[in-house]
């Protein structure tokens, strides 16, 4: 499979092995062909190569037949006869160290990612924004930023877009990018998201890189399958955003490497055209760059199609190793971009790739590889060197045991909702009614007060008149009283005396 630093494909029509060195792995490569033609085999022995030799694998699964990894093969029949046919290959049928993932936590771990993690760019591209709604979406993510709203899953933006419609202010300067319409947009743009059951990709605990890079107990590299069979056909979009920021990640977090024996770790994404249809300007060259520049983190990925035409030019210009099995041409069109997949390979004086194309059987390709110097070499005919484990897939009950028995078991299974942007915001919301209460209360209350005030001052004053005017009238009385029984014992005493 991988012997001294060498990875081999299959065999030429002389039984000779095909192959080229680990170290230009990280060049990247390509597997295309009809469908029918034996691309999942392909893609199948080219991940246990990958792991044989200790590199770790992230692929996606897009039939299901590529779980047949984590069992031993049963060879028999054509297969068994390819095998006889090339005595160097050392076949021995096993299992290999097999994690299984699932958007939807069903056939394998929870796969999750964050908002924050996928910023604005890859999130404008899942959603199909117009310029200027994307112009608010990074007016919101600013926002966030600035006050530290963690947006971790759809509520949690949800509830930003609905807090800056009602307090446009926040924006300061961006103010003009976040208008109504745009907002009400974007709201619209995530329900039809959740409609798709995107919402199970986004939350916590998200995806650390270095569960994907660790080895296996005995030295091979870890395969790291993810379940796309139902995602690439209820939600092709999110299939493709997800790839994309996984390959985003990688590039931001990894460091660099250099000219390393070996790649760090391989990524095998099927259905490639997904990732470039309908992909923005902006998007499509970045990824580009991150194609060219990953190389030197020790990634090396590898696009799976029916045909090369599916990729952009600058991409397809990046690929190394490149496996093409047959195509099939009836019309001018098709028989115009087999001419063009023909003329991409490095001319073989002994084989007329163009005719051969048309004539390939099913496991074989012609084949170009990258020489020790990194050139590409001759195109040549192989037959694929048959897969060590179970072609076909698990059974459900062999998927439960797997799961069962991961290192990654209990990690990621259990969704946690920490507090986001969705509470904080809800928590000021509630502080802001809280005080507007208090407020109105207080203001309430010194208005009744002072209303008693003023009612308790009449009254009192009314009282305390009446008082005041009692005892003057008592005090006179009083007064008078004396003066008379003054003037009367006067008179009295002077008769007496």
């Amino acid at each position: 499979m991988a012997e001294g630093g060498q990875f081999f494909v299959g065999a030429d029509p002389q039984g000779l092995a095909v192959g080229q060195a680990l170290r230009m792995a990280n060049r990247h490569g390509l597997i295309a062909g009809a469908t029918g033609t034996g691309k999942t085999v392909t893609l199948q022995r080219l991940i246990e190569t990958f792991s044989d030799a200790g590199v770790a694998v992230f692929a996606a699964d897009i039939k299901g037949d590529l779980s047949g990894l984590g069992a031993a093969g049963a060879p028999q029949g054509k297969v068994a006869e390819r095998i006889a046919s090339m005595p160097w290959l050392n076949h021995q049928p096993k299992a290999y160290p097999l994690t299984l993932w699932d958007v939807h936590g069903q056939s394998g771990h929870p796969l999750r990612t964050t908002l924050s993690e996928m910023g604005p760019l890859l999130l404008g591209a899942l959603l199909e924004l117009t310029d200027s709604q994307q112009a608010a979406l990074y007016a919101a993510f600013k926002v966030a930023d600035r006050e530290g709203l963690l947006l971790l899953d759809l509520k949690d933006l949800k509830a930003l877009l609905a807090h800056l419609k009602s307090n446009p202010q926040v924006l300061g300067e961006d103010s003009a990018l976040f208008t109504s319409t745009s907002s009400q947009a974007l709201l619209r743009k995530l329900a039809g998201l959740e409609q798709q059951g995107a919402e199970a990709l986004f939350g916590e605990p998200a995806l650390q890189l270095e569960d994907i890079l660790h080895p296996d107990r005995d030295g091979r590299g870890r395969i790291h399958l993810l379940d796309a069979s139902r995602l690439v056909h209820e939600a092709p979009k999110v299939y493709a955003t997800f790839l994309l920021w996984l390959l985003a990640e990688l590039f931001e977090q990894l460091p660099e490497r250099g000219d390393a024996e070996k790649p760090l770790l391989a990524l095998f994404f099927d259905e490639a055209h997904l990732l470039f249809a309908d992909t923005p300007k902006a998007l499509q060259e970045r990824l580009e760059q991150v194609v060219r520049l990953i190389r030197s983190k020790g990634v090396g990925v590898y696009f799976v199609t029916q045909s090369p035409a599916d990729l952009p030019d600058a991409v397809l210009a990046q690929l190394g190793l490149r496996i093409q099995h047959g195509l099939r041409a009836f019309t001018a069109k098709e028989q115009k971009s087999l001419r063009a997949v023909a003329d991409g390979f490095r001319p073989n004086p002994a084989i007329d790739s163009l005719a051969v194309l048309t004539e390939l059987g099913i496991g074989e390709a012609l084949v170009g590889t990258l020489e020790s110097k990194g050139t590409p070499a001759m195109v040549q005919r192989v037959a694929v060197a048959p897969p060590q484990s179970r072609i076909g897939p698990l059974t459900d009950a062999e998927r439960a045991v797997l799961i069962r028995q991961s290192p990654l078991a209990g990690r990621y299974d259990k969704p946690v909702d920490r507090e986001s942007a969705y509470e904080m915001l809800q928590m000021r919301s509630e502080q802001a009614v809280m005080q507007q209460t208090e407020g109105a209360s207080a203001a309430s209350s010194a208005q009744q007060g002072a209303g008693l005030g003023s009612a308790a001052g009449e009254l009192l004053g009314g009282f305390a008149g009446q008082v005041v005017k009692t005892a003057m009238r008592q005090a006179a009385n009083q007064l008078g009283r004396q003066l008379v029984r003054g003037l009367l014992g006067s008179l009295m005493g002077g008769k007496k005396r």
